[in-house]
């Protein structure tokens, strides 16, 4: 009974690795080490966030490397998380500067992650956000119509 007991919180502990990984990789992202993405994701990775939907690995660090170029800083921190097996639920507070918005005042945004594994990697990731939020409410004119829309709609 006691090996019993061991084996399965060795077990979890294994399940819970590729979570951590990615988690770390997250965490330390930046513009010269978008290399370290082959790391967690899966060769067959489909990943889609509000804004576009991208299949293997190799387009998705080209999405990244797009992404990060423009960008002075982004940062990551990971609030809360729920696990179950191969799939799991990151929340998080992305953290950006972009020199065009906000005018180059940092920009903070909650959002969630689905994830799911396989072969310990991210097979699947999907991204919730406010895209308002993160990029249209700091857009020069665009900014004040967004954020009036969503003050008085309700």
């Amino acid at each position: 009974m006691i090996n019993t007991a061991l084996n399965d919180t060795t077990l979890e502990q294994d399940n819970s690795l590729w979570l951590s990984h990615f988690i770390d990789v997250y965490t330390r992202l930046n513009k010269t080490n978008l290399h370290s993405l082959k790391k967690v994701y899966h060769h067959d990775i489909k990943f889609q966030d509000p804004l576009h939907e991208v299949a293997g690995i190799a387009n998705l660090v080209s999405y990244f490397e797009n992404l990060y170029t423009n960008l002075a800083s982004c940062t990551f921190d990971i609030t809360h998380q729920v696990l179950n097996d191969t799939e799991a639920a990151i929340y998080w507070d992305m953290t950006y500067i972009h020199p065009k918005l906000n005018r180059g005042k940092a920009i903070t945004v909650s959002g969630h992650s689905h994830l799911k594994a396989l072969d310990d990697k991210v097979i699947y990731h999907r991204d919730y956000l406010d895209v308002g939020a993160m990029l249209y409410e700091h857009v020069p004119v665009l900014g004040h119509a967004v954020r009036y829309l969503k003050n008085n709609i309700a």
